[in-house]
């Protein structure tokens, strides 16, 4: 049996020993180099640009502009971007800047300091055109920043249930809140880079770190007038990704560059790699937003009503903002039992770096918001917050605010308890354990106040509402009489949490081999079908069906003597449904997974600072594939999450980055971490799931702000409404009580 088994991941040797090849190393021979020229305007129309002087460089090569894209568009939920922002598109407004980071040219050149001394030599005039930044302003559509979307309002989804009148009434406590949720930067180890060229068999070819080849593919292949299979994917190993490598960076580029240059008689390959700092400026962030909400309970404690508004800032174009937008509409009533609920969530669309996808898809900012509340009404019913979580959370027929029922496997009261249990939550007599009964050795009792906090989430496997889903696996069985060779060929991006080990370790299980005789094609369009993205905690899922598929297939060609045995297989799961435009009504998603989580914190009174002591995480994974693995989730999510709740703050002001370096953009370093992090893996097997398995990557990161905060609270008596948790603003709030 290979599963359930923590086995070495493939790649670890090769990372260890710095063997693996990240997309910044490739350096075939005859390599040019490459560099993008960002706009720098937050709002501006293009009026003239001279590259004469770049041009005179030595060693310049070429410079593409707009007039060189063939379909100058992109996007992947809708193409509403220029790939390069200028002059002599046929696309209207690409000569209108909306956003700092739009590209608006590639200069290729023999080597990378004249690529970077030409594009500093590249001469543009620009009108300004009025900022739009506020989201509350933009709402008013007094400047429509998409004319042909007639308004700045992106997407407004709806929930209307039960009736609130009666909700309102019935109950004896009513908690409102104003939330405000920061951008979060991805931070991936490795910063976007690329090539591009042309294979042996005449593709455009680009090799870069992304996580769907094939969307990838499809948006290459439509900017650049070209049919899908003209053009070719390939992912070596990729250094994170988050979200942040699911939208375009390099690929269109790299694609243009080496198809321009072919069509020159040049057939050499285009290296770019982005600095820090760039890469900062260039890609989309987890969205700000503001969340206003009022609860209402029983003095009983059950939930009577909910209402809330979601204002999302999708920033300069669209990326995955509505399906952002749906799991943050979906997430932000929390995951209970409301009889009665009336949501209306908006994307905006601002002059500001465009939100997309990043870990928890809109879910760390509605269980923030959610969780705030039911904490803060347990405070108001003097109930322990364990106990009203309990009483209120959906659980096997349950009906959503969306008014369906929960798919089967319904978990959360079984993780909630797992979670307390584990954490000590509840000391042996049935009472819960004061913040003050959880001792560790500090050094001013004066200044040092201890605390914790608790919530839970619940987090969709999958894409959502309506999202044709897929996921496809091809299986090849080799040898004489026994099976001595399996080879599975998938598109699955590997961007750093083992996926590829896990397919490794599901096809062997489903094939009936040892683990050691299963080889991998990995992440190449030209020898794969589509396998979806790598977001959405949907690989393991998805893959495992597309691999249990291929296998059976394999497995009755190996019996009927085919050698060798070949097994294709698309899996697709139980179609979702879009929000009802009125009402809200519809069945979103075809798995969750659950989890909940325990923080205990020292705060600092004289400094402000908070430290995380201990953080208790249980996730419900349905079938844990690889434990370890999954344990190194949960520890990297939390550190993640912790940064999002207390460091990290991304400084936006009139549209433009303000800190795009590490040195002012703070991450969580080794001394910053948890002082102990505990995984709690709960199984219970989703009905649908490849073993029973669950999604789970993205699950401890939901409910870390909203516990931790909490635990502030707990520890100083003062609620905090916004996040990060910077010391000088938890000092001033101190000060502010006392």
């Amino acid at each position: 049996m290979t599963i359930s088994q923590s086995i070495r991941r493939v790649d670890a040797v090769s990372k260890v020993t710095g063997t693996a090849h990240f997309p910044g190393d490739l350096t075939p021979d005859n390599l040019l180099y490459g560099k993008v020229l960002f706009s720098n305007q937050p709002h501006a129309r293009m009026i003239s640009m001279d590259l004469s002087e770049a041009e005179t460089v030595p060693g310049v090569v070429a410079i593409l502009t707009a007039k060189d894209v063939p379909v100058n568009e992109y996007g992947l939920i809708l193409p509403d971007q220029p790939v390069l922002v200028g002059l002599g598109s046929d696309k209207p407004y690409s000569d209108i800047s909306r956003w700092e980071g739009e590209q608006v040219a590639v200069i290729v050149a023999e080597t990378e300091e004249a690529a970077a001394l030409a594009r500093s030599l590249i001469k543009i005039e620009w009108e300004p055109l009025p900022l739009v930044t506020d989201m509350e302003e933009a709402m008013k559509d007094e400047i429509v920043l998409h004319p042909w979307h007639g308004s700045n309002i992106l997407m407004h989804d709806r929930i209307r249930k039960g009736d609130m009148g009666a909700g309102w009434a019935a109950a004896d406590v009513i908690i409102e809140g104003e939330y405000h949720l920061p951008y979060q930067e991805h931070v991936f180890l490795q910063p976007e880079a690329g090539l591009g060229y042309i294979d042996e068999e005449g593709r455009v070819t680009v090799e870069i770190g992304g996580q769907w080849a094939h969307e990838d593919r499809e948006q290459v292949a439509h900017a650049l007038g070209l049919p899908e299979e003209r053009v070719r994917i390939i992912y070596p190993a990729i250094g994170g990704a988050f979200g942040g490598k699911e939208d375009m960076s390099l690929q269109i580029v790299l694609g243009l560059a080496a198809m321009r240059l072919h069509e020159m008689g040049i057939d050499r390959p285009v290296r770019i790699i982005w600095t820090r700092e760039e890469s900062i400026v260039g890609h989309h962030k987890r969205h700000p937003a503001l969340v206003r909400t009022k609860w209402g309970a029983t003095k009983e404690g059950k939930i009577t009503a909910v209402s809330a508004q979601v204002l999302m800032n999708s920033g300069a174009y669209a990326y995955t903002s509505t399906k952002v937008l749906g799991n943050f509409h979906l997430m932000v009533a929390g995951p209970y039992e409301i009889p009665n609920a009336h949501i209306d969530s908006y994307a905006i669309t601002t002059n500001n770096p465009p939100g997309g996808a990043f870990r928890g898809f809109g879910g760390p900012q509605g269980a923030f918001a959610a969780e705030l509340q039911m904490n803060k009404l347990a405070e108001a019913l003097n109930m322990d917050p364990v106990e009203l979580r309990l009483k209120n959370v959906l659980r096997e027929g349950s009906l959503m605010t969306v008014q369906t029922p929960v798919p089967p496997g319904v978990s959360l009261d079984k993780v909630i308890t797992a979670c307390a249990s584990a954490g000590g939550w509840y000391s042996v007599d049935g009472d819960r354990l004061a913040a003050n009964d959880v001792q560790s050795p500090i050094s001013n009792p004066q200044s040092l106040k201890k605390g914790r906090g608790f919530a839970c989430a619940f987090k969709n496997v999958g894409f959502s509402f309506g999202f044709p889903e897929r996921c496809e696996a091809t299986i090849e069985l080799h040898g004489g009489r026994e099976i001595e060779r399996v080879v599975l060929h998938h598109a699955a991006a590997d961007v750093g949490q083992g996926s590829h080990t896990a397919l490794r370790q599901m096809t062997a299980e489903a094939v009936g081999v040892d683990i050691s005789l299963v080889e991998l094609d990995m992440s190449d369009t030209a020898t794969s079908g589509d396998s979806g993205s790598v977001s959405a905690s949907r690989m393991t899922f998805m893959a495992g069906n597309a691999i249990r598929g291929a296998a059976e297939k394999a497995l009755a060609a190996w019996t009927d003597e085919n050698r060798p045995a070949l097994g294709h297989f698309r899996y697709e799961p139980p179609r979702t449904q879009p929000y009802d435009p009125e009402t809200g009504v519809c069945m979103p998603n075809f798995a969750y997974g659950y989890v909940a989580e325990m923080v205990e914190v020292t705060v600092d009174t004289e400094t402000g600072f908070v430290h995380i002591d201990r953080v208790v995480c249980a996730d419900d994974v349905g079938k844990a594939i690889n434990p370890r693995a999954i344990e190194g989730q949960i520890e990297g999510a939390v550190v993640q999450a912790q940064g999002y709740a207390l460091m990290e703050n991304l400084v936006v002001q009139n549209g433009r980055i303000q800190n795009p370096y590490l040195s002012q953009y703070l991450i969580p370093g080794i001394m910053d971490i948890p002082d102990r992090v505990e995984s709690v893996i709960v199984e219970t097997a989703d009905p649908l799931g490849p073993w029973g398995a669950r999604g789970m990557a993205e699950m401890p990161f939901l409910p870390l702000a909203p516990a931790l905060v909490t635990a502030v609270h707990d520890a100083t008596g003062i609620w905090f409404d916004e996040i990060p948790l910077l010391p000088y603003r938890v000092l001033a709030k101190l000060r502010e009580q006392a």
